[in-house]
C-alpha cells in the first residue's frame, strides 16, 4: 500500500522531505528520484538536492564503499553481479551499485545498460542498481556520485559499489570517495605489468585476476605472482594494509568469498588502527573542495557579462593574441571586480 501511495505521489514534484521519507522507508522509487535530482544541473533541482543531502547526512556513513575498476572487457559487470548476489545470499547484505556509463563526447548520450548486464542482481529485492552517465567527468565517476553514495547509505544499504568507466590516470578519482579500491585484471592479454598505469596499481587495496578458469587458470596464477612481486616494490601504504592479489572467475562464481574476505580484512584492520575514519574525514574534505570549485564555476558563468568576456578572451587565445594564462588572469580580475 505504501509503495502504491508513493508511485501516485511521483506524478507531482516531490519535496526533499517527501523524498527523504521515501528513502528511509526503503522505496527504490524515492531513491532513484533523489539521485536523479542530485544529478540535475537545474538550479531548483540543485537546491532540493542540497536539502535532501542535509536530511540524509545523519543517516550516512555506515556502509562499506567499494570502488571497482579495470580494463575494458575484464568483466566488471559480471563480477559485480556474482559478487553482489554472493553477499546477499551468503552474508545477508544489502547491496547498492552505482554503475557509471561513458557518455559520448559528440552526442552527450550514454548507453546506461548495466541493469541489462546485471539482470539477476537487478531483480533481487536486496539490491539496487543505478546506471548514471559520466557526462565527460574525469575520474570515470558521475559528477554527483558522492551524493548518490550518501543517499544509498541513508536507504540502509550495507555495501555501496561504485563501478567506473575503465582504467585511466584520471580514474583514480574513485579512490577519493571509497574505502576499498579493487582492481580487476586479466591474464594472457599481453604484458600484464605494462597493461595498466603504475598510479592505479599503487592505489589498489586489492587486485583480482578475473576469468581464472579452464585453460586460463595457469596463466592467471603466473600473472598473480607477477603482480605480487611488483606490489612489493611500491612504498608501504599509510593504512598499514598490504595490497592483496587473488584469483576469481565471476562467470563461474568462483572465489567470491575470497574477494569478500579480502575486503573484510581490510575494513577490520583499518577500523582498528583508525585509518578507516581518517579516510572518511578526508573524503568529506575532498567533497567540500569539489563543491567550492563547482560553485565558483557556476557563479563565474551565471553572469552574462562574464560569459561575454570569456568568449572574447577565448577568441584572443585562439588567435594567439594573448596567452591562456594571461587570459585566465583577466577573467579572474573581471570576476573579482563584479563581486564588489
Amino acid at each position: 500500500m505504501q509503495t502504491r501511495q508513493f508511485i501516485h505521489k511521483r506524478r507531482k514534484k516531490l519535496s526533499a522531505q517527501e523524498l527523504f521519507e521515501g528513502i528511509r522507508a526503503g522505496s527504490f522509487s524515492a531513491l532513484s528520484q533523489g539521485i536523479t535530482c542530485c544529478e540535475s544541473f537545474k538550479r531548483e533541482d540543485r537546491e532540493k538536492a542540497n536539502e535532501l543531502v542535509k536530511l540524509c547526512l545523519p543517516y550516512s556513513g555506515k556502509s562499506v564503499r567499494i570502488g571497482i575498476t579495470g580494463v575494458p572487457g575484464v568483466g566488471k559487470s559480471t563480477f559485480i553481479e556474482s559478487f553482489g548476489l554472493h553477499l546477499i545470499n551468503q552474508h545477508q547484505k544489502k547491496v547498492a551499485v552505482l554503475a557509471v556509463d561513458p557518455s559520448s563526447e559528440r552526442s552527450k548520450g550514454s548507453i546506461l545498460g548495466d541493469k541489462t548486464r546485471m539482470e539477476l542482481l537487478s531483480r533481487n529485492e536486496n539490491a539496487f542498481i543505478r546506471p548514471s552517465p559520466s557526462s565527460g567527468v574525469l575520474g570515470g565517476v558521475a559528477n554527483q556520485s558522492r551524493e548518490s553514495i550518501l543517499l544509498c547509505e541513508a536507504a540502509g544499504f550495507d555495501l555501496i559499489i561504485v563501478e567506473t568507466v575503465g582504467v585511466g590516470q584520471s580514474e583514480t578519482e574513485v579512490r577519493k570517495m571509497t574505502d576499498f579500491f579493487l582492481l580487476l585484471m586479466l591474464a594472457g592479454a599481453g604484458d600484464e605489468l605494462q597493461g595498466i598505469k603504475r598510479g592505479i596499481m599503487e592505489m589498489a587495496d586489492g587486485i583480482l585476476i578475473n576469468k581464472a578458469d579452464g585453460e586460463n587458470r595457469q596463466a592467471a596464477k603466473r600473472a598473480a605472482r607477477e603482480y605480487r612481486n611488483a606490489l612489493h616494490l611500491f612504498p608501504p601504504h599509510e593504512s598499514e594494509w598490504t595490497a592483496q592479489v587473488d584469483l576469481c572467475s565471476a562467470l563461474q562464481k568462483e572465489n567470491m568469498d575470497g574477494a569478500w574476505k579480502m575486503i573484510s580484512d581490510f575494513v577490520t584492520l583499518t577500523q582498528k588502527n583508525g585509518y578507516f575514519n581518517h579516510q572518511r574525514q578526508k573524503q568529506l574534505r575532498t567533497w567540500f573542495t569539489k563543491i567550492i570549485d563547482e560553485l565558483l564555476h557556476q557563479s563565474l558563468f551565471d553572469s552574462p557579462q562574464m560569459k561575454a568576456e570569456v568568449t572574447k578572451l577565448e577568441e584572443a587565445v585562439e588567435l594567439k593574441k594573448i596567452s591562456p594564462y594571461e587570459a585566465g588572469k583577466k577573467v579572474l580580475e573581471k570576476f573579482k571586480k563584479n563581486m564588489k
